[in-house]
């Protein structure tokens, strides 16, 4: 029997959370645990999981929320260009420094004695004494021996490998576009299922284009992953076609030396929340967690730091896919945040984003937009406001609010229901239904302050703001009120 959230302590942290649903956590009980943690976007990645247990695991999310009451946005991640192995099956590989291995190329399953790797110039590419990267620095190999069909390596870094984990070769190309047909072919075979985010790895905005799916707000958010160097030289155009940006600094990682990652991480993280997109940062962020009871205090000041840079959300990978115990990660991950979030200076923050936000703006609509939200973040550290309701059929109005990060709570609403699972990924917001969506915009704003009153995020006599855009000419954010909760 699954416990109502109702039931379970609401926590002011403001940072989302984004875990990975694998092995260790598809279950139903696993993932109401993990929800209780503080999941707030569940990844569902298909490079490492055939498509019918995918699609099953996406199911199993989206009923276990259901049956919690919870908004759980749910995010499915395209296999990409990247080069991988051949799958490997559930039980993972074990692969010991020192061992050999043999390395060829293909993209039958895997096992610790051949890794076959689906990169046809393989071969040709390495040569004895280049070291061959898996799983983002999981285990490295150096090639000792090359014949015309296989390479002979040995473990210089050994560890455990999964799925169809990702592989780094020296001088080695990803082979046609990042967005391939296999993508598409797995875009079309989800949209059923109405996934709420579509991630995918891009060198460029129009490889989110080749997705062909319908932008959003009327398809799923498409989130790109910066992931290689090409993609942080195409980042402006990455931001005027994406929904949001993941930074990827695993792969990041691989294309640029260790000391330089950080302030590429901050670099990205930055202009994104200048561009108006929302950022999850990923990669090894509890690694450790993987297998031990609690982090390290790096990994612990790794995530307090992304929340200072202003990451929107963190993210989880193999810590909650195959880790021995994905909830406690979860909330171990929560915690930190939460503390995190409690000592971020909103007010410096806000003033930061308005002034790059108001230095130059595309459109009339983009600049009535900054223009209002900025109002309304000022007005709530001005007046203490308890909270800013934002009403939204898209989300746009949600989203652009909670990037000056206000202290106030941020209540999103909206009629449409992929809406709100999708407002789960945006930072500070909690997102709520609009259930009958009243045409008259003071008869939305009387039902919105009665479901935050009765949902206990505000009281009779509170002040809070209300921030929503009524004009369609205007195609923009540009109604801010002060009302006094009755």
């Amino acid at each position: 029997m699954l416990v109502p959230l109702d039931t379970v302590r609401f926590v002011a942290r403001r940072t989302k959370i984004v875990a990975t649903i694998g092995p260790s956590s598809e279950d139903a009980e696993t993932l109401a645990d993990m929800m209780r943690a503080g999941m707030d976007v569940a990844r569902i990645s298909l490079a490492h999981t055939p498509l019918d247990e995918a699609i099953a695991r996406h199911r199993r999310v989206r009923s276990v929320a259901a049956d919690l009451g919870v908004n759980v946005a749910t995010m499915v991640d395209l296999p990409g260009g990247k080069i991988r192995i051949g799958q490997v099956d559930r039980a993972g590989l074990e692969l010991a420094d020192g061992n050999t291995v043999v390395l060829g190329v293909g993209s039958e399953p895997s096992t610790a004695e051949r890794i076959n790797i689906d990169y046809s110039h393989l071969l040709e590419d390495c040569k004895v004494g280049d070291r061959i990267t898996f799983a983002g620095g999981t285990v490295v190999v150096v090639i000792e021996s090359a014949s015309n069909d296989a390479l002979v390596a040995r473990i210089e870094s050994g560890g455990r490998l999964s799925g169809r984990a990702g592989v780094y070769v020296p001088f080695g190309a990803v082979e046609g576009r990042p967005v391939s047909n296999t993508d598409r072919e797995l875009c079309e075979a989800f949209a059923g299922e109405e996934p709420d985010i579509i991630a995918v790895s891009v060198n460029c905005g129009d490889d989110l284009r080749d997705l062909g799916l319908e932008p959003h707000p009327h398809g799923p958010m498409l989130v790109a992953k910066v992931e290689t160097m090409e993609a942080v030289g195409e980042l402006a155009g990455i931001i005027e076609e994406a929904s949001g940006i993941l930074v990827a600094r695993t792969g990041l990682g691989q294309e640029t030396p260790l000391e330089e990652l950080p302030h590429l991480q901050k670099q990205v993280t930055r202009d994104c929340i200048a561009g108006g997109l929302p950022v999850i940062t990923a990669g090894q962020m509890l690694d450790s967690m993987v297998t031990a009871p609690s982090p390290t205090r790096a990994e612990a000041t790794d995530i307090v730091n992304a929340v200072f840079d202003g990451t929107s959300g963190v993210m989880l990978s193999a810590e909650t896919a195959i880790g021995d115990h994905p909830a406690e990660v979860v909330r171990t991950m929560a915690k930190i945040a939460e503390t995190a979030d409690d000592r971020f200076d909103h007010h410096e923050w806000g003033e930061q984003v308005a002034q790059l936000r108001m230095a130059g703006h595309e459109s009339n609509a983009t600049a009535i937009t900054d223009a209002l939200t900025i109002a309304a973040a000022q007005a709530a550290e001005a007046m203490h406001l308890t909270a800013i309701i934002c009403v939204s059929e898209s989300g746009f109005t949600v989203r652009s609010m909670a990037r000056f990060r206000p202290s106030a709570k941020i209540l999103g609403f909206s009629s449409n229901e992929r809406t709100v699972r999708q407002l789960a990924s945006s930072w500070g917001v909690t997102p709520l239904h609009l259930e009958g969506a009243p045409s008259d915009y003071l008869v939305r704003v009387r039902v919105a302050l009665n479901l935050s009153k009765r949902s206990g995020h505000v009281a009779a006599g509170d002040l809070v703001g209300v921030v929503a855009g009524i004009s369609e000419s205007a195609r923009a954010t540009d109604t801010f009120r002060l009302v006094r909760v009755p």
